[in-house]
């Protein structure tokens, strides 16, 4: 996949801009840090590459190869964790997982129980996940990001919550992605997106 910005910008109602005239071209393999600082876009950006916000003015395009991909299709490359994405609370471990792979298609050729043992979550596959606390939650959110069989992985803080088991766990997931799919991450800490070759700095 490749994606290119053509001047896009955001702004909400009739108040000022968050950003504007955005231009950037991605390729595979890049890995792309969004910082600055709180209120100055960097989630509304993320949202935007990955097909969930629309850009006021401007436009996204992104190609598989030679073809233009239709913005239905995106769907079905994209990949995105987030400490304010919802999980369903009233599911098992195992039956949240059941259920996100019926949409989705497994990295590799992982079995659930491999997946779960992946995520360091053996012995919890029949827990509620309203009963997991918040780093076990945040981890479930950034597994599913970093399993399912996706071109663009989206991380919004993706350390929140986290303990150093998880954040540890969080780097080497990192690095176990296929070279080819491009990252986005935003965040203000450094270690969250330290692997990272190029930075988008949202408050310049």
């Amino acid at each position: 996949m490749e994606i290119t910005l053509d001047k896009i910008g955001k702004r909400f109602s009739n108040k000022e801009w968050i950003f504007k005239d955005l231009s950037q071209h991605f390729k595979p393999g890049d890995r792309i840090a969004i910082t600055g600082s709180n209120g100055s876009g960097k989630s509304t950006l993320l949202k935007i590459i990955g097909g969930m916000a629309l850009p006021t003015t401007g436009e996204i395009q992104y190609h598989d190869g030679d073809t233009l991909m239709d913005a239905d299709q995106l769907i079905n490359h994209v990949s995105f964790a987030s400490p304010y994405l919802e999980l369903i609370e009233e599911f098992s471990l195992s039956e949240m997982l059941q259920f996100h792979f019926q949409f989705k298609k497994i990295r590799g050729s992982l079995s659930l129980n491999e997946l779960i043992d992946k995520m360091y979550f053996t012995g919890h596959e029949h827990k509620l996940i309203k009963n997991f606390s918040s780093g076990m939650k945040q981890r479930l959110k950034l597994g599913l990001c970093f399993f399912t069989h996706s071109s663009l992985v989206l991380l919004d803080e993706p350390s929140s919550n986290l303990d150093q088991v998880g954040t540890d766990w969080y780097q080497e997931q990192i690095h176990n992605l296929p070279p080819e799919v491009i990252v986005f991450v935003a965040s203000n800490l450094a270690s969250e997106y330290q692997f990272c070759n190029q930075i988008i700095n949202m408050t310049q």
